[in-house]
């Protein structure tokens, strides 16, 4: 890893370490849940994150299918793989809360079910690269695969408002309310995670640049 990407990760690393001691010192607990409640500035912050990289994908997907340059399909599992560790967070989080609140770490409820069924589908993504040697063949799957898979995230984003159930009604985006403090700390506690997701998409741009090389070396090899 090059000093400035290292200087950078450090550098992100402790505004993050910063917004979350505000998080906790500053903000008052939440009437009904509790200090639990706080965990939402992780929760939340890691869904947009995560579904930000699976647009980024399916905009890069579109982008190779449409003019077949491989830098496009190298950013387009860059940033998915960043959104499933992003999306990770957010499963791990929700189940850490949802134990507080509900007494069970997990429940079929819409919401958690279609962002469950959204991380397996990129996570398929990733295991069907693998399946896939031949470079443009693979690029070419994939971008189909990853259009396929967004379909998903519209889902993810509009259950809450679709379906009532357990989890409970949309406080950021419509039908409840948050104190400004709150709204404030939410989004500024956001780009920690945003500037996190674009150094880990550097370095993964980075890493997929050597591998094109090599797989370019090989066919070479296999030429001869």
């Amino acid at each position: 890893m090059r000093k400035p990407v290292l200087l950078v990760m450090i550098g992100v690393a402790g505004l993050l370490l910063v917004r979350n001691l505000l998080v906790m010192a500053q903000l008052p607990d939440e009437v009904m849940q509790g200090a639990i409640f706080r965990i939402i500035f992780f929760h939340v912050p890691a869904a947009w994150t995560a579904f930000l990289g699976f647009f980024a994908a399916l905009v890069a997907s579109i982008l190779y299918l449409v003019r077949g340059n491989l830098k496009f399909d190298a950013f387009a599992v860059a940033v998915t793989e960043v959104g499933l560790a992003f999306g990770a967070a957010n499963l791990i989080s929700g189940m850490i809360w949802g134990r507080e609140i509900w007494g069970i770490w997990w429940t079929w409820d819409p919401r958690l079910t279609s962002m469950l069924v959204c991380w397996l589908l990129y996570s398929g993504y990733l295991m069907l690269r693998r399946a896939v040697e031949e470079p443009t063949q693979r690029a070419r799957v994939s971008a189909v695969f990853s259009i396929f898979a967004f379909a998903d995230v519209p889902i993810v984003w509009f259950s809450i408002k679709w379906w009532r159930t357990q989890h409970p009604q949309p406080v950021v985006w419509g039908g409840g309310s948050m104190d400004p403090s709150y709204w404030n700390m939410l989004f500024l506690n956001w780009i920690p995670f945003l500037l996190l997701g674009l150094v880990f998409v550097a370095i993964r741009m980075r890493q997929e640049s050597a591998k094109r090389e090599i797989d370019a070396i090989r066919r070479m090899a296999h030429a001869i």
